[in-house]
């Protein structure tokens, strides 16, 4: 059973550091004393801290097969991993207060629902991807876990922030919910939407892929993992 303290320390405490400063105004305080950027820069590098830590810890953590690898799996998170990096981009300074990443006051107008169109979470949806494609190649134990509570936590993460917004928005929640989704590439076909967004919407896709392709060669190196098919 201590084999697993490690992986089980690490894993509560990342999990953890996200959800408790959600309880009783914790982060708001926060940003409020500490000031947004200040408390951003802290929050991401502890997070980065715990994340290393949990990684180190599910190596090392003992090995009991649940499914097999096949080949075909490794080619899941190759194809998913370049969209879930545009994502990432994507959400960054989104026009919704109600996501992770979003601006702290939504601009958002169901004329022009821009980025959202495509995914009012995209950091989470990002991370749902991520994890659900990582999930199905590792299937032992502690990858199943870790990957399993990081797609579970997205999920509730996204039904959370919507609960949120239909209560807070009131009214006006049935045409934000309308024209927008968890995600959907519907809009990226209607030329009106492209219109009004396309020029946001290519740096960003430029830079996640630039961002994905320049990390994919450094997986082996710190992962320890080949990721494509042998």
């Amino acid at each position: 059973m201590s084999d697993w303290l490690g992986f089980a320390l690490s894993l509560s405490a990342f999990l953890a550091s996200h959800i408790i400063p959600r309880i009783g105004g914790m982060r708001d305080k926060l940003i409020q004393k500490l000031g947004r950027r200040l408390y951003f820069s802290l929050y991401g590098a502890l997070s980065l801290v715990l994340f290393a830590w949990l990684i180190v810890q599910v190596s090392e953590a003992p090995r009991l097969e649940i499914w097999p690898q096949q080949a075909w799996m490794r080619w899941l998170p190759n194809l998913a991993m370049p969209l879930a990096f545009v994502l990432i981009f994507c959400g960054l300074g989104l026009r919704n207060a109600h996501t992770l990443g979003g601006t702290q006051k939504s601009q958002f107008t169901s004329v022009d629902p821009g980025i959202a169109a495509v995914s009012r979470h995209p950091l989470l949806m990002a991370l749902l991807i991520w994890a659900a494609t990582h999930f199905v190649v590792n299937g032992d134990l502690a990858h199943v876990l870790m990957f399993g509570s990081f797609a579970s936590f997205s999920l509730i993460a996204m039904w959370a922030f919507d609960k949120k917004a239909a209560r807070e928005m009131g009214d006006h929640a049935e045409a934000f919910f309308a024209k927008t989704a968890w995600l959907s590439l519907t809009p990226l076909l209607q030329k009106t939407w492209l219109h009004r967004n396309l020029r946001d919407l290519a740096p960003r896709c430029v830079l996640g892929l630039l961002c994905w392709a320049s990390l994919l060669p450094l997986h082996e190196a710190i992962i320890g993992v080949w990721p494509f098919p042998l």
